[in-house]
């Protein structure tokens, strides 16, 4: 049975913006994104990071650099209870690398794709938070509504989106807003 998903940008979203951040000790949540996390948990909803990491193809840090911060993510995410049920990331990048042009980089929809196929996500029936123009038209572009967040480059990018997209302070305010409206 199809299921509804939050689909989370990562930097600037749950996590202080840090150019190029793939160590733990760098690792900052923004004020209430743990309680928002664990709201979406609550209600029903997977929670799904998906991610652009360019500094993989640039030779910056490793794909498993990536995932050995996810997993400690995780780690303190559970001990504050609540949970990301999964991560896609795109390793790409348009100057760097052998990859050229790929289907996952967001704006492309190919990570919230990808994640649907694995778990029987209902699209249209889900959402993506993020503080990009780049996760909002990832979110179009797949069928899922779009919400802005103002932290990270949300304030300087909230032009570049469509006018329709909701735009709110936070990802707590964004979980409020899904629950409280969308609850499952």
């Amino acid at each position: 049975m199809p299921v509804s998903a939050v689909f989370l940008d990562r930097d600037g979203t749950i996590n202080e913006e840090t150019h190029h951040l793939y160590r733990y000790k760098d690792w900052r949540w923004l004020p209430g994104s743990i309680d928002a996390i664990r709201a979406l948990n609550e209600a029903g909803y997977l929670v799904i990071v998906v991610s652009n990491q360019g500094g993989v193809a640039r030779g910056l840090y490793s794909a498993s650099d990536v995932d050995q911060l996810h997993r400690q993510v995780d780690r303190e995410l559970v001990m504050r209870g609540g949970r990301i049920d999964s991560y896609y990331y795109c390793p790409h990048h348009p100057r760097y690398g052998d990859s050229g042009e790929c289907e996952c980089r967001k704006p492309a929809p190919g990570l919230l794709l990808r994640a649907a196929l694995r778990w029987d996500i209902e699209l249209k029936q889900s959402f993506i938070v993020g503080d990009k123009a780049t996760d909002v038209e990832a979110g179009i572009n797949a069928g899922v509504t779009p919400i802005m967040v103002a932290t990270g480059y949300g304030a300087e990018q909230r032009e570049l989106v469509p006018s329709t997209t909701r735009y709110v302070a936070d990802l707590l305010e964004a979980a409020q807003l899904i629950t409280g409206i969308f609850r499952r």
